[in-house]
């Protein structure tokens, strides 16, 4: 493909799976790429957002960081899905519990992503835009938890553009709607997959809940995923 490699990925035309995992953490795909895939291969590592392709029990799947925020991750789902031919991208992320439901470790399975993000309106749409995940992956991953042994949570996540917001009631409000999660790029992704006629889905695992002041340490958040990490391969 002519656009490819791009400005923010080295990969060239083949070097991509179709189904793509996308942490937010660089490191976690590295993590992921070590610990699951074999026969693995580096594909980027330019602005060191390591990008991996290897074989998870027979199948070819990619692994790559998408960063922090909605804009971040909607340059690299963009350029997946629509310059290197990706069909599928799973975020597998870390969000913060807003439900009373909702605990650590818990996994969340963004059906819908809530948004502060003014990320809709570069397509001029005559409404306000809902961002859903595609149901096939989300049905095959329910699935695919409850064969695990996973108990999982299924709904409206909250996409935000801010991590230190300036408006302390903000969660409340959108925890009296039933919003069970709240994290920062799962609207771009579902966007960029609409306007590409692709798919995706967002797994999520609580690592802290900003109500009860439970919490992960980083440390945890990098490499203690391990089930939602065996939900997103295990549907690769």
């Amino acid at each position: 493909m002519s656009n490819v490699p791009t400005p923010h990925n080295g990969a060239k035309e083949g070097e991509i799976a179709k189904t793509v995992l996308m942490p937010g953490d660089p490191l976690r795909a590295k993590f992921i790429a070590e610990t699951y895939l074999t026969d693995t291969v580096c594909f980027n590592t330019v602005r060191n957002m390591l990008g991996y392709t290897g074989t998870y029990k027979g199948k070819r799947v990619s692994v790559m960081g998408g960063g922090m925020g909605m804009p971040s991750v909607g340059i690299y789902t963009y350029e997946l899905f629509n310059f290197y031919g990706v069909e599928n991208i799973i975020r597998i992320g870390s969000a913060g519990g807003i439900a009373d439901s909702v605990h650590v470790r818990d996994v969340v399975v963004g059906m819908g992503a809530c948004t502060d993000s003014n990320y809709a309106s570069q397509y001029h749409l005559p409404g306000t835009f809902a961002p859903i995940a595609s149901y096939d992956l989300l049905r095959r991953a329910v699935t695919s938890a409850e064969k695990l042994g996973v108990h999982t949570m299924v709904g409206n996540v909250l996409s935000s553009d801010v991590f230190y917001g300036d408006d302390e009631n903000a969660l409340a409000s959108w925890k009296k709607m039933g919003v069970l999660a709240v994290e920062m790029e799962a609207a771009a992704l579902y966007m960029n997959a609409a306007r590409a006629n692709k798919n995706a889905l967002c797994l999520l695992t609580i690592s802290d809940c900003p109500f009860t002041g439970e919490s992960l340490s980083a440390q945890e958040r990098q490499t203690g995923f391990t089930q939602m990490m065996e939900i997103a391969l295990d549907i690769a």
